[in-house]
């Protein structure tokens, strides 16, 4: 069973996608950008606290918190921005992070700077 999920409290899917599918106790975030603040040239730590608020609705409206988390992808356009986005990362996983990888791209919808998904599980 496939169970949509979706929030006004998080960016609307700008594609044929969702924000996140539940499915036999697995949720599956999408990538998520800081929409609003790429368009006004936010600074780094400004979008990937966005990302993280826009994560964070999705996984409320799954009835879930970042505890459940147990994988996240970070894409980021220019690895120096490395540990800004680790430092507010960091904030939304205080013990027990789940598996992460984070990986330097060419470019991001958008042209954002940086995007987030995450599987989540009951």
């Amino acid at each position: 069973m496939k169970q949509i999920i979706f929030t006004e409290k998080a960016p609307a899917a700008i594609g044929p996608y969702s924000q996140a599918v539940l499915s036999n106790g697995t949720l599956y975030v999408s990538g998520q950008i800081a929409l609003t603040l790429v368009e006004a040239r936010a600074t780094i730590e400004d979008e990937t606290r966005q990302v993280m608020k826009n994560m964070q609705a999705i996984l409320e409206a799954a009835n879930m918190t970042f505890e459940n988390v147990v994988k996240c992808t970070i894409f980021v356009k220019d690895m120096n921005n490395f540990a800004a986005i680790n430092g507010i990362y960091g904030q939304y996983f205080i013990s027990n992070p789940p598996a992460r990888e984070t990986v330097e791209v060419a470019r991001l919808p958008k042209d954002a700077n940086v995007e987030i998904s995450c599987i989540a599980t009951v």
